[in-house]
């Protein structure tokens, strides 16, 4: 009898389900963070906040703030890639496809690439974040000693 270990079968589904799904955790937690956010400084809710790339910037508190909300949000995703991926071999391929997928949404919103830098260093940093952080859960998962005694123990 062949073992089934860790076998692995192509299945699409599956994949376009799981890239969905940690699309939705993304933009949902994304969205409480922000209006967590929001609530503390009584600002205004409003899409910019997630895909104008003008709202992120070093020099006012909004900015900074908005950029925390996203550095929270890898780490809330992060949990999504060890709840709902499980894979620490596939934690870095979600979140480059996430984060690829943000990128083409904040491209349509604003009719062009973003241009700011810290646009670009805050989703480099999130996305630092969000694939070792799950990896590292998922390692942790996937390294636990399996056990091997499936009967018992006889005092000999």
């Amino acid at each position: 009898m062949a073992s089934h270990f860790r076998s692995y079968i192509w299945d699409p589904v599956l994949i376009v389900s799981q890239i969905v799904l940690m699309q939705c955790i993304y933009y949902s937690f994304l969205g409480l963070w922000l209006a967590g956010v929001d609530s503390l400084v009584q600002s205004s809710r409003s899409l910019d906040q997630i895909f104008s790339y003008e709202v992120l910037g070093f020099a006012t508190m909004q900015g900074r703030l908005i950029m925390m909300a996203f550095i929270l949000n890898s780490l809330t995703c992060a949990l999504g890639l060890w709840l709902f991926i499980r894979r620490g071999k596939q934690c870095l391929d979600f979140t480059v496809t996430v984060h690829f997928f943000h990128m083409i949404g904040c491209w349509i919103y604003n009719a062009h690439l973003p241009a700011a830098l810290s646009w670009w260093l805050v989703n480099i940093a999130c996305m630092a974040l969000m694939a070792v952080i799950g990896e590292y859960l998922c390692m942790r998962t996937e390294l636990r000693a399996i056990p091997v005694n499936s009967g018992p123990k006889s005092n000999l």
